[in-house]
Parts: structure tokens; sequence; C-alpha cells
């Protein structure tokens, strides 16, 4: 399998890896300093790039008509428009906040437990994240995605990085060095509390993730996620 890489950061470098290991060739390493010349070469294209440039990387495969799978996040404002894009050029989309296998079984334990919890009021949520320093939004995609699971599961509302009201979950995103990625999902009463939690070691969890995808979605059409490479639905 041909992959375009679009991004070619830590993870970019992490992902040719593991793709060059299963047996893939890199026919294009898009950075900031070249073209997108060998995309149209490419069977899939892997963009983990960075917000500002994210949404030209994904409609630039729909125009090459490239399948693409994205990890980058906070451009997700955006997210309808390229659902469009991708319609009518009859691509091949899939965009998750987190490709991590582990991740992923994380989201639907994370909205199980919800779906369980919402009967006991006595318990309140909230959660937080720790990131690298280079990590450029906060919250993480991740947490947003599971304050998602927990809001459509639940009877929370919305999300929020400030003091929380009534019906909203509490983020806290921090940053340190060197910490690939921990999510933490808490349920809190007088008496007790119960914790899920999610620690990555190191990148390449997610970068097997994304090559797993990329290899998934050669030759298909639509919008998908993570639950269809997976099998969760």
């Amino acid at each position: 399998m041909k992959i375009a890489l679009l991004g070619y950061g830590k993870m970019g470098q992490t992902i040719e890896r593991i793709a060059i290991e299963r047996g893939h060739e890199i026919v294009l390493k898009k950075d900031e300093f070249n073209t997108y010349e060998g995309l149209s070469n490419a069977d899939v294209a892997i963009d983990f790039s960075i917000p500002a440039v994210a949404v030209e990387n994904i409609s630039s495969c729909f125009y090459a008509n490239v399948p693409v799978v994205s990890g980058t996040t906070g451009w997700l404002d955006r997210y309808d428009e390229m659902v469009q894009l991708c319609t009518e050029k009859k691509g091949a989309f899939l965009s998750s906040s987190n490709f991590s296998l582990g991740v992923n079984i994380f989201f639907e334990l994370n909205e199980y437990l919800a779906k369980m919890m919402s009967k006991f009021d006595s318990y309140k949520v909230d959660m937080e994240e720790i990131h690298h320093t280079q990590k450029l939004d906060a919250p993480s995609g991740t947490a947003i995605s599971l304050a998602k699971g927990v809001i459509e599961n639940s009877n929370y509302t919305k999300w929020t990085l400030d003091s929380p009201k009534e019906n909203e979950i509490h983020i806290d995103a921090i940053r340190t060095e060197n910490v690939p990625g921990t999510h933490t999902v808490t349920y809190k009463s007088v008496v007790d509390e119960i914790e899920i939690k999610h620690t990555a070691h190191n990148r390449d969890g997610f970068a097997l993730g994304a090559v797993i995808a990329a290899e998934w979605i050669v030759e298909k059409q639509g919008i998908f996620t993570m639950k269809d490479v997976l099998d969760l639905k």
C-alpha cells in the first residue's frame, strides 16, 4: 500500500516507521516546506498535521481521489464542511480524535459507564487530561470525545474548562513535559468515587491505529469512524 503522510512531525515519523514495518511504502512526506506532489500516486493519506492546515490537507485528498484518515484535532468546527466535500467527490474520510485501539475501547467503556451512572444523581462526573507541552489544543480531542460520550448518555449538556455549572462537565487540561496522553473520567459522591483511566506509554499505539485505519479504508467510499474499523457498533 502506498501512503501519503500529511504532517511529518513526531507522530508522522512514528507512523512512517510502523507503516514500513507492516510492508507499506511512503510516497509523500508533506510538511510546511514541500508540496502535494506525489499525493495522486497514493492509495491512502494519513493526516497528522496541525489545525491550521488540516482542512487544506483533507480537501486536497478529496480532489485527488485519495481516501484520507485524519488524526489532527482543533479544526473540527469545519468537520461538516469536509463531510460535504467528501460526499460531493464520492471520497472516503475517517476522522478520529484518537486512533489508539485502547482508547477506542476506552470510549466504549466510558459510554457504557455514563449510561449506568445516569441513574444515580449523587455522583458528579469530571475529567482530566494530561499531554505534552507541544500539544496545541486544549482540551484534547480525546477529552472532548469522552465528554460527548457522557453527554449523549446522561443528563449532562456541555463541557467546560471553567468552573462547571449545573449539568456541565469540567475538563482539567494539564500540559507537562514528555506525556503522550493520559485521560481520566471520575464519578464522585460524598461517600466514594469511581474512576476509569487510560494512559498512553508512547506514540506507537496512536500510530498503529492510524495505519490499521488506513489499511481498512482503501477502496471504500463514505464517512467512517474507528467504530467501523474496529467493528464496535
